[in-house]
């Protein structure tokens, strides 16, 4: 096991009654960055020194891996979809709270946060932050987001973000000072800095300077109707929504506080992020981050990306990268200056299928509905198989839970119901009653109908095609008729949530490596994005204004625990809640984990310092390459590939 791995054990979230930042004390000098210093001479910018906070954050190295850097460069990378621009805000990982590598919280776009009982929330913003095109970053940016947008009927018509609302109870908000706002619930909100910090983040601020242009409160009438003509939009609403979508990263005239900004309007072939010449962290020699001048994102189809990539076309790479590429992209390691890295995946499981508890069709709805029948199609997958097949006996056998690092697992969490059986499979659909079959062999449903499973997936992942293959012939040997459909990723989201899709496969837990002080929400329905429960999960998020409300015991029964957890106020108690939760997935079965512990290739060009050799590769915590800061990292000059 890796020294990552091993650390892995003590993942908590240390939420403490103050959050500082790295106290390093800020250098006495600044070295100004090359890229900029034409600008700073005509005047066009000012000195760096001007340009970071009055208290920068600073950022020191171990000297091992990670060692002080220099500026320059473009760093080269390849994505599948136009979308993906958005993974510029999740790689450059600028959050006013975010994790670092051993998954603890610490201040990063604030000084420091002030927490008494996790009901009140102080935060302290750097003084003399500025957003990316030079204005101030104050309370103001942080007044607009909460009384012109959460609380504004008009552009939040359900109100706040759920995680911002506490039994139907908002948040006291305060302005305290141009650097000082304050949150307050009457009620414990442990989910508040963990969104603040999360991968797809809570934005609790917007640039209003730059927004209030398109906003009813702030523009003059005849300029909102011209600028809404102009745009096409349907109202003054939609015109704010559309110049707005920080996470999207989508306009490249919307101020950031990221590392690097986005200069190229959609749709584009090639994106180029330059550097945000007001970013507020350094290094311990006074060099402004992040050290490489610009990432330049190339879109290409899904499926050309390890080609590629493999061409040397890419100096950092893990997306869109599966592990059936690892020894093609070996290949060309030598003749294209680069190296593949393995990297482990902190996922609950690698791949895994969920049944549609919410499906329309009451025929599949009550099946599905029943532990037995998902037992049975658990006992049906051949996981050993998958293993040697797939993974070369690399991964783990394991249903979807938590990982042997987490100090939650337990053997019998992995191993329930997942032996492959197929005996035992059969006698179970035998005493439901699905004794009678067709001329193929294939059993029927109650109402005559074949039992043909469709399982559809997002059509970005060979990986998922192999599998479910096997994951076929096991079935069949029950009687059961399995059938891939890929779709587009929206269709595919889109038919889940409806309620038309029978079953469909995804990755399984986000944090497959938790510790009772981390949110056990993944494993009630809280959210539509959980697909074997979408109406469920929607119907929590909108408080009840969508969706539909749970109906059946086991489900009612996670719910139950998840809100008793958000008020437990001991270490024990969480834990105890976290097993009750566990021990009900591993007996429902209410997602059928294949496989975990698959290694992720990360492809890292030999001229790019800093790279973690070994590192954990999630969604959230971690923002992939996230948590180790890529404005870190950096390109020496050796005259290897990738230069340009």
């Amino acid at each position: 096991m890796s020294g990552t791995a091993r650390r892995l054990a003590p993942v908590a979230i240390a939420v403490l009654a103050c959050l500082p930042a790295r106290a390093d004390p800020a250098p006495a000098t600044f070295i100004e960055t090359p890229m900029l210093a034409a600008k700073v001479t005509s005047g066009e910018l000012p000195a760096v020194d001007e340009r970071v906070p009055s208290v920068p954050l600073v950022v020191t190295f171990d000297g091992e891996e990670r060692t002080i850097g220099r500026h320059g460069g473009t760093l080269r990378t390849v994505s599948g979809r136009r979308k993906d621009i958005r993974l510029m805000v999740v790689y450059g990982y600028a959050r006013l709270v975010g994790y670092d590598t051993e998954f603890n919280l610490k201040a990063d776009i604030l000084e420091r946060v002030d927490v008494v009982r996790d009901r009140v929330f102080t935060l302290h913003l750097r003084k003399g932050h500025r957003w990316s095109d030079g204005n101030p970053f104050t309370t103001e940016d942080f007044r607009y987001y909460w009384e012109d947008m959460a609380t504004n009927p008009e552009v939040s018509p359900v109100g706040p973000p759920r995680t911002m609302v506490v039994d139907g109870e908002r948040p006291r908000f305060e302005v305290l000072d141009e650097t000082t706002v304050r949150y307050s619930w009457s009620k414990p909100n442990p989910f508040f800095l963990p969104a603040l910090a999360g991968t797809s983040p809570l934005f609790i601020y917007r640039p209003a300077h730059y927004l209030k242009q398109f906003h009813a409160r702030h523009a003059h009438p005849v300029d909102i109707k011209r600028r809404v003509k102009e745009a096409g939009q349907r109202n003054w609403v939609a015109l704010h929504f559309r110049h707005d979508r920080m996470y999207k990263n989508d306009n490249p005239k919307l101020p950031s506080l990221q590392p690097w900004v986005n200069s190229t309007p959609p749709p584009a072939q090639r994106y180029v992020f330059v550097r945000n010449p007001y970013f507020h962290r350094v290094d311990s020699e006074g060099r402004q981050l992040p050290y490489i001048d610009q990432v330049a994102m190339s879109i290409a189809s899904a499926k050309l990306v390890p080609v590629k990539v493999g061409g040397g076309e890419s100096d950092l790479q893990a997306r869109n990268l599966q592990f059936n590429n690892y020894t093609f992209l070996k290949e060309g390691e030598e003749r294209n200056g680069y190296t593949v890295r393995l990297w482990q995946s902190a996922k609950g499981s690698k791949m895994a299928l969920f049944p549609n508890l919410n499906i329309d069709d009451p025929v599949w709805r009550k099946l599905f509905r029943n532990s037995e029948f998902r037992r049975a199609l658990s006992l049906g997958a051949d996981r050993h198989e998958i293993n040697q097949v797939i993974y070369f006996g690399l991964a783990l056998v394991s249903n979807n839970t938590v990982l042997p690092q987490s100090p939650l697992y337990r053997k019998i969490y992995a191993r329930q119901w997942a032996d492959f059986d197929v005996d035992q499979a059969n006698r179970i659909l035998d005493d439901l009653g699905l004794t009678k079959r067709d001329d193929r062999g294939i059993r029927l449903l109650p109402d005559g109908r074949t039992m043909e499973i469709i399982v559809e997936t997002a059509g970005e992942d060979s990986e998922q095609t192999d599998v479910l293959q096997l994951v076929h012939d096991g079935w069949l040997k029950l009687g059961i008729k399995l059938h891939a459909k890929p779709r587009q990723r929206e269709v595919f989201r889109n038919r889940v949530f409806a309620g038309l899709a029978q079953m469909s496969v995804w990755s399984g837990l986000e944090n497959g490596v938790p510790t009772p002080e981390l949110s056990p929400e993944e494993l009630a329905p809280t959210s539509q994005q959980q697909l074997q429960w979408p109406k469920w999960g929607q119907h929590y998020q909108t408080m009840g204004r969508a969706g539909q409300a749970v109906d059946m015991k086991s489900a009612q029964e996670l719910a139950r625990l998840n809100a008793a957890w958000r008020f437990a106020d001991n270490r024990q108690t969480k834990e105890d809640i976290w097993r009750k939760m566990l021990k009900i997935h591993a007996d429902e079965v209410f997602s059928i984990g294949l496989i975990c512990g698959v290694p992720q290739p990360v492809v890292v060009s030999n001229r790019l310092r800093n790279v973690p050799k070994e590192a954990i590769y999630n969604w959230n915590p971690g923002a992939f390459f996230g948590i180790y800061r890529p404005d870190s990292f950096w390109f020496a000059d050796d005259g290897k590939p990738g230069s340009q």
